[in-house]
């Protein structure tokens, strides 16, 4: 990109902290126009919502140090686990462990000016663990993501989201859905931190699992790309350790600024990810408040998907599924060998 004369920098008033906005005149986003600031703004605009969604979690952060889209140019994405250098002293951080065995302190969002502080240093999307750090290797959220694969879009995972729906209330469970900021829907389930990684990973493959029977023309679990077809995969593996979901109320680094944004279980049949932007959020958010503000309020036990586990496997030979090929081999995994691959070397 172009390299323009940097604007004066900006202070911004976030609680008791000051935090200092330099370039903020820097187009992030061509369509809609935003600069830093105005990233800066629509997340002080939706601060109670983001910081619920991030508070005491781990976080990645997708970083754009020359802006997402701008002069008509894509601009470099930064995937940013460890805490950037330069952080405040009041920054949180906590340390994480990853599939590798290695380790990094994350940021670890506590107030609001922690997230803008991260703006200021091009974050654009934010994406937590979905553990916390009083207890890093037990999740809390068990996390449902529906994700379109080609030749299917947001109408067909509107449709299964509505399957989810009907089980989560078969089970008498609370979902939290909202859109991904894509073509997906995301739904959220407040767990009891009683259960390692592993565990939770095999509550969400029987949940999708059942899923796909209601509904086997529409979904699938098939974690082989050239297995699933024109459906939805209902991505289990997004609960394994290290692997993360943009926030609710992220922005999105894609054309559009859109927002991950929450929704209600009514919406869900209409909804469309193009409504939520950073333009069209912040004015929601002021109508209808936080969507998820009582995601805290209970939490469950994943007995009963553990449960279903141990029936596929007796009832219906349903083992484990392959893990993401940067994870060591696990426990009762079967080959991870693409399936076209497997058959040439018989």
């Amino acid at each position: 990109m172009a390299s323009k004369a940097a604007s004066p920098a900006v202070e911004l008033t976030v609680g008791d902290r000051t935090v200092r906005i330099s370039n903020p005149d820097r187009v992030y986003f061509d369509d809609p126009h935003a600069t830093k600031l105005d990233i800066a703004k629509y997340y002080l605009s939706v601060g109670d919502g983001i910081v619920r969604a991030l508070r005491e979690r781990p976080c990645m952060l997708h970083r754009y140090p020359d802006g997402v889209y701008s002069g008509g140019v894509e601009g470099e994405k930064i995937y940013q686990k460890r805490l950037p250098k330069g952080a405040p002293d009041w920054v949180q951080s906590v340390q994480v462990k990853f599939p590798s065995g290695r380790s990094a302190d994350e940021l670890c969002v506590t107030e609001l000016a922690s997230v803008i502080w991260a703006v200021q240093m091009s974050t654009v999307e934010f994406h937590p663990w979905h553990s916390r750090r009083a207890n890093t290797e037990q999740p809390d959220e068990l996390r449902i993501d529906l994700d379109p694969q080609p030749g299917t879009g947001l109408a067909e995972a509107r449709r299964v989201g509505g399957v989810v729906h009907e089980i989560l209330t078969e089970l008498g469970w609370t979902g939290w859905p909202k859109t991904s900021g894509n073509r997906g829907i995301h739904i959220y389930v407040r767990i009891r931190p009683d259960w390692t990684f592993t565990e939770v990973r095999r509550a969400a493959l029987a949940f999708a699992r059942e899923v796909e029977r209601r509904v086997p023309d529409l979904a699938t679990t098939a974690w082989w790309k050239e297995e699933r077809g024109e459906k939805v995969f209902v991505d289990f593996n997004q609960n394994a350790r290290d692997r993360t979901i943009a926030s609710a109320y992220s922005i999105r680094g894609r054309a559009g600024a859109l927002v991950s944004a929450p929704i209600t279980w009514d919406e869900l049949p209409d909804v469309e990810s193009e409504d939520f932007t950073i333009r069209t959020v912040p004015e929601r958010f002021a109508s209808l408040g936080d969507l998820h503000a009582g995601i805290d309020e209970e939490s469950v036990g994943i007995e009963p998907l553990l449960e279903w586990s141990e029936r596929d496997a007796r009832d219906h030979d349903l083992g484990d599924a392959p893990y993401p090929p940067n994870y060591p081999k696990m426990e009762g995994e079967p080959m991870r060998v693409q399936p076209s691959r497997a058959r040439k070397r018989e």
